[in-house]
């Protein structure tokens, strides 16, 4: 008996019953594409290059072979057992029910507050068109909208998805091209002073020194949040053994392509010395290079971007809260899962919590949006361990006959993922040298405080929640 089987037959219904696989191979696709793409590259690599300088590419790229380190960790877990809302599911399997439940609460609490912050910034966006429109009535519309898709069906939640992530990936590319042909042809305004030796021409490839390039790590990371998501696809797939690891293994040119390659382009193009934080550096770009309605291109694009976060935030609380119903660490209505096949409970809920941010559009400063965004951050942190840390523990069981070895192992074992362990770690690090970003670690101290209360509550009202699951300790050995 597998410990999948044993699962299953403790929980009937469990995560994964009831769920429509209506995602396809092309939706699969385009929602890793659309997760490797985000507000944090389309507007947070301005404040990053006027403090990295072009050393960013680095940074960037650096940041990438880690995530891709992190997603082949997921991917040879996924293929073990696929699960949606799987982060909750194999911390709880591999490391216990306790971590399991703060990492399914932390990822639900990291797409809310992005959520928040991404209706707040779509808002922003279409203010650059109609300024007479209030922020909050833009920001409402959109809520309602989304939700609307992803209490429909999945397909539909697949479809927009894809749409928003072609848009995306179609600026992306056409970007690096018109670059390209202002380095090569020398045309436009830009292409007089436009060259590689950019790269290098202004004070060095590290103008504000190494350690001022290295704490741009955490703003990087926040731009890599979301690449996760395929993960929680899983359970809706039409042929997870096919699309998760496809979708996976084209992560590196993706990154190579939309962050690195992108990125480059634009600091050949434009001197890093002409971006300014609060500016998204390819609205600064379009405008160099003189392309009429630069601007406005550029704003539908990072609009699409906020909506897609969004979207996906909805769909990935609905699922992650149906996870932690089914282990008894959230109320047991969420389990339900409405006509069209979707935790439609969940999601209002987390809709509901997501509408706090239009409400904050009267009274949030400024700086609240960084505040937020740090916060993301460092739940996204806490999930990426754990997906880390629970393939290492899964990679010992394989190791030790405990469990089936996945059809899709990660290169070099658990090593990689230990290299991406100690990353992390140095990263948190940098968030709690740096005074600005250091107020989400003392959020997240409340928030595990405020867990942890809860968990104590969980157990005395219902003992079996406690239960442990772990290949080690449960009925695997028993039924082996």
């Amino acid at each position: 008996m597998t410990s999948a089987q044993v699962d299953t037959e403790k929980a009937p219904e469990g995560s994964e019953e009831g769920y429509e696989r209506g995602l396809g191979s092309r939706q699969v696709q385009m929602i890793a594409i659309g997760g490797a793409i985000g507000v944090g590259l389309f507007l947070g690599a301005g404040a990053n290059i006027a403090k990295a300088g072009p050393s960013l590419i680095l940074m960037y790229a650096l940041a990438g072979v880690i995530i891709f380190f992190i997603m082949r960790a997921l991917g040879e877990l996924l293929l073990y057992r696929p699960v949606s809302g799987s982060f909750a599911e194999y911390s709880r399997e591999f490391l216990g029910p306790f971590f399991g439940y703060f990492t399914g609460w932390t990822y639900w609490l990291m797409w809310v507050v992005t959520g928040m912050a991404e209706l707040t910034a779509a808002a922003i966006y279409v203010n650059y068109w109609f300024p007479s429109i209030p922020q909050w009535v833009t920001a409402l519309v959109f809520l309602v909208v989304l939700f609307g898709v992803n209490l429909i069906s999945v397909k539909l939640f697949g479809e927009l998805e894809f749409w928003f992530s072609m848009v995306k990936v179609t600026a992306l590319i056409g970007m690096i091209v018109i670059g390209l042909g202002v380095l090569t042809f020398g045309f436009s305004s830009a292409g007089d002073t436009a060259a590689v030796s950019n790269l290098w021409a202004f004070d060095g490839f590290f103008p504000k020194g190494v350690g001022s390039s290295l704490m741009t790590l955490q703003g990087v990371m926040f731009a890599y949040l979301a690449v996760e998501l395929v993960g929680v696809t899983a359970g809706e797939s039409e042929d997870p053994e096919k699309t998760l690891p496809k979708a996976i293994n084209t992560l590196p040119w993706r990154i190579a392509l939309f962050y690195v390659g992108a990125l480059t382009v634009i600091l050949c193009v434009v001197r890093w010395t002409e971006f300014a934080p609060g500016v998204s550096p390819f609205v600064a770009a379009f405008a160099k290079i003189g392309i009429p309605a630069g601007a406005a291109i550029v704003n539908f694009v990072v609009l699409t971007a906020a909506l897609s976060s969004c979207n996906s935030g909805m769909y990935s609380t609905g699922r992650m809260l149906r996870n932690l119903a089914d282990s008894g660490e959230a109320p047991a209505a969420f389990r339900k899962l409405s006509a069209t096949k979707t935790p439609a409970l969940g999601i209002a809920v987390s809709v509901a919590f997501m509408g706090i941010g239009v409400v904050l559009n009267y009274v949030v400063p400024e700086k609240a949006f960084g505040y937020v965004t740090s916060v993301a951050t460092a739940a996204g942190i806490w999930t990426w361990l754990m997906i880390l840390i629970s393939h290492v523990l899964y990679r010992r069981a394989v190791d030790a006959g405990r469990l089936p070895a996945s059809p899709f192992p990660a290169p070099g074992g658990a090593k990689c993922s230990y290299v991406a362990i100690a990353f992390l770690l140095f990263v948190t690090g940098l968030i709690a040298y740096d005074a600005d970003s250091r107020v989400c670690l003392y959020v997240m101290a409340g928030w595990a405080a405020a867990l942890g209360v809860g968990w104590a509550v969980l157990k005395t009202r219902s003992p079996q929640t406690g239960q442990d699951r772990r290949p080690e300790l449960g009925e695997f050995d028993k039924a082996g």
